[in-house]
């Protein structure tokens, strides 16, 4: 039974950094792609980031190009998203997901985390 286990979210002010973390357990992970999306309220879920663990290969919203940056712990099995410079746009559940494809598409991923909490204070 593959899981992923966000942690990392919380209150930060504007311009303020946060990380969050993705445990994966379950599966072979090894030819996955991981993927961070976030969902505010009353919006569709976004796309945030993606990396391919055959590769290494990331990839950016353009909301978050330049401030975040994802990367992978293979030892730890644990995804990352460093946020940087963050907005109060940027307030939201973020989600961890994967799947075994590339894609910016939430409907594509067919493992997903339970979500934390990002708010960002003006």
């Amino acid at each position: 039974q593959v899981q992923l286990v966000e942690s990392g979210g919380g209150l930060v002010q504007a311009g303020g950094s946060l990380r969050l973390s993705c445990a994966a357990s379950g599966g072979t992970f090894s030819n996955y792609v991981m993927g961070w999306f976030r969902q505010a309220p009353g919006k569709e879920r976004e796309f945030v980031a993606f990396i391919s663990r055959m590769n290494s290969n990331t990839y950016y919203g353009d909301s978050v190009k330049g401030r975040f940056t994802i990367s992978f712990d293979n030892d730890k099995n644990t995804v990352y998203l460093q946020m940087n410079s963050l907005k109060p746009e940027d307030t939201a559940v973020y989600y961890c997901a994967a799947n075994q494809y590339y894609s910016i598409k939430a409907k594509e991923y067919n493992y997903w985390g339970q979500g934390t909490q990002v708010t960002v204070s003006s």
